[in-house]
């Protein structure tokens, strides 16, 4: 069906007030901006915001989607150049997902206004319902390539976006978050390490402690 002039205005009306709102959320947070400054940004009437939205938990949640969708889209494009490698593609995308969580506007959003805004399941269920697809084809890949040892995928693919979530909340709240987040990094690389084929072989049977090296005399 073709969209009519109405649908257009409608679509722009709303995109000028998403962008306006992202720009204000992102440097003061949503307790410190007015529905009056977003409306002035945006260059629209207040009447124009309630037609779009119900109110401003309405909008910022239009806003939160936005950047969900967008973090997604670039881990997925990173990981589009490591097909070869789907460990490896985790590993980077995890370390992606750290570094933009990272940046301010992201993470005055995502991490410091969405779970009290949403709600912490609606923050919960919007992050997974970009990011759990994403993990769990790269997990499914690792698997058929034979680099992680097969098991359920969904409950797995739930333990690291809940790991990686839980990281990024902590590197929020830390007073060095570039140290915290290297920590964090180097932590999720154990863990895939620990579900790598390569890690099943090299554990001793059940039962039998790892024989310690050898010393020289």
């Amino acid at each position: 069906m073709a969209r009519t002039k109405h649908d257009l205005r409608s679509e722009a009306t709303r995109r000028q007030l998403v962008t306006a709102a992202r720009a204000l959320f992102g440097a003061r947070g949503y307790p410190g901006v007015s529905t009056e400054e977003i409306v002035r940004a945006a260059g629209v009437t207040r009447g124009a915001l309630y037609h779009q939205f119900r109110d401003k938990a309405d909008l910022f949640a239009a806003v939160a989607e936005e950047v969900e969708a967008e973090i997604a889209e670039r881990i997925a494009a990173d990981a589009a150049g490591a097909a070869a490698d789907p460990v490896g593609a985790l590993r980077s995308g995890a370390r992606l997902f750290l570094d933009t969580c990272a940046e301010p506007e992201v993470e005055r959003i995502i991490l410091l206004d969405a779970p009290a805004v949403l709600g912490w399941e609606a923050w919960r269920h919007l992050a997974g319902r970009y990011g759990l697809g994403l993990v769990q084809i790269a997990l499914q890949s690792a698997m058929d390539a034979g680099a992680i040892v097969p098991q359920p995928v969904v409950p797995l693919a739930h333990v690291l976006i809940g790991a990686l979530n839980e990281c990024a909340l902590f590197v929020a709240g830390t007073e060095d978050p570039a140290a915290a987040r290297e920590q964090c990094a180097a932590i999720f690389d154990r863990i895939l390490r620990g579900i790598t084929s390569d890690a099943l072989h090299d554990r001793p049977p059940h039962g039998q402690r790892r024989r310690p090296p050898l010393r020289s005399r």
